[in-house]
């Protein structure tokens, strides 16, 4: 058993176990970046602009303060025969694979990794507004469906017997779209990233150009509250999930409220 995690992120009773930072000893380069392909959702988003259009393929980093019990990542890759280091943050999952998963979160909200800019755009570096082309590859690379939180929901649900239709506006007049609709039940669900749409437990603002960020974050959370109440007026209810859910735990919410507006029905 881990010993239980503070607010601050600090392990209260004993240190964390090695499960939460310490690799498996003897494997294989394959395997490590396998590992941290999987924690980053693909290699392309574990991309850092070193810039003159020269990218490397970073890794995160766990290490234990003893003294402190904390774990701390940290994001490396090599450029010329060095291998830079930039500190992420504190991570407080009981498994490595939580924690590099998180790590790779942070790393891209602040804009240190992301996904390669295809020389296309790289043409129109110098007209954007991102505060670096880190950040603008996040931005790029932020998929609009078919993510990993998406598709565990999606089959979650799908294993409760239920059918949706997947990425449509349920009101045609309004430029909204839910992740998964139930037409026949009135019923969006909307799947919300937690650092797009200022999760309370995870999100952390940006390091760089934070005012900006800040207003971004904001008006994305007032767009959903708009999008709740036209959907309400309409007759419809929606539903959010925050992508650190458990999708199982969501489905069978979800599944409860179709069951009572049926019953209802």
């Amino acid at each position: 058993m881990m010993g239980a995690v503070s607010g601050s992120g600090q392990w209260r009773d004993k240190p964390p176990p090695e499960r939460a930072w310490k690799g498996r000893k003897g494997r294989s380069r394959e395997v490590a970046s396998a590992e941290q392909d999987r924690a980053a959702g693909g290699r392309q988003r574990r991309m850092v602009h070193l810039g003159d259009g020269r990218y490397a393929c970073a890794s995160i980093y766990l290490k234990l303060l003893p003294k402190t019990r904390r774990i701390r990542a940290y994001l490396r890759w090599s450029d010329k025969g060095r291998s830079p280091t930039r500190y992420i943050g504190e991570v407080n999952h009981g498994s490595r694979e939580e924690n590099l998963a998180q790590a790779w979160r942070m790393a891209s909200e602040q804009g240190l990794a992301g996904e390669r800019i295809v020389s296309k755009e790289n043409a129109r570096e110098t007209e954007s507004w991102a505060s670096s082309p880190a950040v603008r590859a996040v931005m790029r690379g932020n998929k609009g469906r078919d993510t990993r939180p998406e598709l565990a929901l999606r089959s979650a649900i799908h294993a409760l017997g239920l059918r949706y239709r997947v990425g449509i506006r349920p009101l045609p007049f309004v430029r909204r779209t839910a992740d998964l609709v139930f037409t026949r039940d009135k019923v969006a669900v909307f799947l919300d990233g937690c650092y797009w749409h200022g999760c309370d437990q995870h999100y952390r603002p940006a390091q760089r150009n934070p005012e900006f960020w800040t207003a971004k974050i904001k008006a994305n959370q007032n767009r959903d509250r708009e999008t709740d109440r036209l959907l309400r007026e309409a007759g419809w209810e929606s539903v959010r999930v925050w992508e650190h859910e458990p999708p199982d735990a969501a489905a069978a919410q979800i599944a409860a409220l179709l069951k009572q507006k049926r019953a209802r029905a």
